[in-house]
């Protein structure tokens, strides 16, 4: 017997060949968006008062009921020395980018904020602690994003845009980054290469969609990346898909960096490598989130986006 499926309130279609016509600034044929991943000093730790220790790094190994001062270490790397890497490799090659920071990061690191914000990048929100937040009750919800807006405002001067959390968000995330009213867009979706549209209670917001094969989380073991040029060789290929797509309809290639991880010295000139490629073609807009949001708006003819009241209490 074959049983109907369960309604399904997924969009698994997309744009399946009607794409927007939409055209980049200046006629761009790609928009390119580098992220910076900010999460040192937001990871969990046991030292800043977490419950646990964060686990997740080169090396997988748990340390349960004290502090993990290896695992503190590693992290301290990405503000110590990736940092500076990261930020000289982007001035180099003119290139804006979106700093993707937890508000706890930038409260014990707030000159990187204020560096990145000198160098013209946009500085989003990777929430409050490097986390999940799937299981999180919706009170403890609001509060995380009010304290990251109130984290990163603080550090950066001027409040997020945009939300990316770390992997799995609940069903409740975007819904509430609609009734906080400072958002306009989302980075949580990894289903397209092409921004795209969502509303609720007549708000709308800009989904983002991000992307976890181009980026430099692939060098933890697994991953598939151990040489510098592996990460440039792999993003390469998908830019150059990207860029040919484009002279038909609006593509955007997303690139995820780490501190800690692309900022180590066999590393960074796998970076350097990819900036200097994309550099060479014509037509590539090197641009924020936060200009992609904005223009992909006016492409929809859609006004300029403003924040709006909270629709419901945000509390830090």
């Amino acid at each position: 017997m074959i049983y109907p499926p369960l309604p399904l309130d997924r969009d698994l279609r997309g744009y399946h060949g009607a794409e927007p016509n939409i055209s980049w600034p200046n006629g761009a044929q790609l928009a390119v968006s580098i992220v910076v991943n900010i999460e040192e000093g937001a990871e969990l730790s046991i030292a800043a008062g977490d419950a646990s220790n964060e686990f997740i790094y080169e090396a997988v190994e748990r340390v349960e009921g004290s502090r993990d001062l290896c695992m503190e270490s590693h992290y301290a790397y990405g503000t110590r020395r990736g940092w500076a890497r990261i930020r000289s490799a982007l001035k180099s090659s003119g290139v804006t980018a979106t700093l993707n920071a937890c508000g706890r990061s930038l409260y014990h690191s707030p000159w990187i904020a204020s560096e990145a914000a000198a160098d013209g990048h946009e500085i989003s929100s990777h929430g409050w602690r490097w986390e999940r937040q799937v299981n999180m009750p919706e009170a403890e919800e609001r509060q995380v994003i009010a304290r990251a807006v109130a984290a990163i405002t603080t550090a950066a001067g001027t409040p997020p845009v945009g939300w990316h959390t770390r992997s799995a968000t609940s069903v409740n995330t975007r819904r509430l980054l609609l009734e906080h009213g400072g958002f306009l867009y989302d980075s949580n979706a990894y289903d397209d290469d092409t921004p795209y549209m969502v509303s609720e209670a007549g708000r709308e917001i800009v989904v983002l969609p991000y992307a976890f094969d181009t980026n430099d989380m692939r060098f933890q073991p697994g991953g598939g990346f151990i040489q510098g040029d592996d990460f440039a060789r792999y993003c390469m290929a998908a830019f150059d898909r990207l860029y040919a797509e484009g002279e038909s309809g609006p593509r955007m290639l997303s690139i995820g960096l780490h501190l800690r991880i692309i900022g180590r010295p066999a590393r960074i000139g796998g970076l350097e490598k990819l900036l200097e490629h994309m550099a060479r073609h014509k037509g590539v807009w090197f641009a924020s989130r936060r200009q992609i949001a904005e223009a992909w708006r006016e492409g929809l003819g859609l006004s300029p986006w403003m924040p709006r009241p909270s629709l419901s209490p945000f509390n830090p």
